[in-house]
């Protein structure tokens, strides 16, 4: 699929909108002043701005189908940007739709956090013109809406017991017993890299210690820790109590509110290594069968079976887990309506504290989509009849969505929710995916995201991908360190004015 830009700055938009459609076509954004020879299957999107006006016509065509639509819209260029951007997306949402017979039901959203673009609108312009806003300017369904503005009241309640000078730490364990096949994180099998988890987990242990030496200068405050991957319980139980005992002495976790460790992979999981991270302060935990059907499971290359899954999760109670969180994806392979159904019924009788449901995104380097498996573009796809089920079914558990997020190349165009019960929400993944406040990284592939207080604006530090990049380049990752006290150096009076 071609897609021309003429004469506007609005490509990446566009693109991403035109995926939503055309998910496993190649797109190619030409961007160029002036109509040429369109080639045939294209999408265009042509902005003719004049003094006081701008002119849309956006079109569609292939082979045996083509159509135009356009719009004018008064005022400067400058000014009416935004507006023309919106404009032109609703057009080609229309147009496409139609073609294609899909309606994707967030509208022209396209980015990751429709529940910040939410709690924005509220703040600026109250409940009631934000859904307007949501249904009418950008096409979102009344189904997802209501899902939204329920969502963004319980992760408003989260976001404002951050302070000015909150922080949040991850740290990555990037190693798995095997890697799924609609996996993209940056993690290492077992089986290839075992010889590099007792050097990376030395030089993991030194980093936090940097890290907590530089946030006791600047006299940060420590909401929540996540220990995510990767799969954290591929370290032996005593490896799992020298990390969380690292973290225990080298940060003030009197104010730390939550810690949480993902357990993950059932067949990872023993009564030696919970009862070491329980002993090591971590209060919360997840245990990750994605689904309770066994041919899925070895669809997707997990090794191990849903009674394991089951075993799992009676070990962690028996061990004195109060918050145990479990994952589910829709969407998989081998999966239908009826066995997804199966397995929320089975998770829903555990009564776990969480339950998120994650929507199969076909990544660009999962085995999946590299082994040329395709995103469903069915009209009422799978994934859609599995969220729906569960959206009816979780509340009647006593179960509330408290965070929402979405991915690209996602079947149906659809959404990630976590669901939990009253009182027992994750505070971390709301503060990572709204984006609240600064998130410290340490390990492999961990990303710190320095937030400046009351102003929304990120400075992203990224640590070295794999582990044996962070073990051969581990100086380079506590210089890299030195850039959080730069950061929070060069806010003036920061330290002063949020500590008097």
């Amino acid at each position: 699929m071609n897609v021309y830009i003429i004469n506007n700055p609005f490509h990446y938009e566009i693109e991403n909108l035109v995926r939503i459609f055309f998910l496993n076509e190649k797109i190619n954004v030409i961007k160029c002043n002036e109509c040429g020879l369109l080639e045939k299957p294209y999408v265009c999107v042509n902005l003719n701005t004049q003094e006081y006006k701008s002119e849309i016509i956006v079109s569609f065509a292939n082979d045996d189908y083509e159509k135009t639509a356009g719009e004018t819209v008064y005022g400067d260029f400058d000014s009416i940007s935004s507006e023309c951007e919106r404009r032109s997306a609703v057009l080609l949402f229309k147009l496409l739709s139609e073609y294609t017979g899909l309606r994707p039901p967030w509208g022209i959203l396209t980015g990751v956090r429709p529940i910040k673009l939410l709690h924005r609108l509220i703040r600026d312009y109250g409940a009631e013109s934000a859904e307007k806003y949501f249904r009418g300017k950008l096409l979102v369904t009344e189904e997802k809406t209501k899902l939204a503005l329920t969502t963004e009241m319980n992760e408003r309640k989260i976001i404002e017991c951050s302070k000015p000078d909150s922080f949040s730490l991850y740290v990555s364990i990037p190693f798995c017993p095997t890697r799924c096949a609609y996996c993209s994180f940056v993690s290492q099998s077992v089986e290839k890299a075992q010889k590099l988890i007792e050097p990376y987990l030395e030089l993991l242990c030194r980093e936090i210690e940097y890290t907590a030496h530089v946030v006791k200068e600047l006299k940060l405050r420590l909401e929540t820790v996540y220990i995510g991957g990767g799969t954290p319980t591929t370290l032996s139980a005593e490896q799992l109590g020298r990390l969380l005992s690292t973290i225990n002495s080298s940060f003030n976790m009197k104010s730390c509110r939550e810690f949480t460790v993902e357990a993950g992979r059932p067949d990872t999981i023993t009564s030696e290594k919970l009862e070491a991270i329980l002993e090591g302060g971590c209060d919360r935990i997840s245990i990750n069968p994605q689904t309770m059907n066994d041919e899925v499971l070895e669809a997707i290359g997990r090794k191990h079976t849903s009674a394991q899954t089951a075993e799992a999760y009676r070990l962690a109670c028996d061990v004195g887990f109060k918050h145990i969180n479990m994952d589910l994806i829709t969407g998989l392979p081998k999966d239908t309506p009826d066995s997804f159904k199966y397995t929320l019924d089975t998770v829903c009788d555990f009564s776990p504290a969480g339950i998120t449901v994650h929507t199969l995104a076909m990544k660009r380097s999962s085995y999946l989509t590299l082994g040329g498996a395709l995103v469903k573009t069915e009209t009422t796809p799978p994934a859609s009849v599995m969220m729906k089920y569960c959206e009816d079914k979780l509340p009647t558990f006593g179960y509330h969505p408290y965070y929402l997020y979405r991915q690209n190349r996602m079947e149906g165009n659809l959404e990630n929710v976590g669901w939990s019960k009253e009182g027992v929400d994750g505070l971390y993944n709301v503060y990572v995916m709204d984006e609240t406040h600064t998130i410290l990284a340490c390990g492999a592939g961990g990303v710190t995201k320095l937030r400046e207080p009351g102003v929304n604006r990120l400075v992203r530090i990224f640590n070295y991908k794999y582990p044996y990049e962070y073990i051969n380049g581990f100086d380079e990752m506590l210089k890299r360190k030195e850039k959080v006290k730069k950061f929070y150096d060069e806010l003036d009076g920061y330290i002063q004015t949020i500590h008097i």
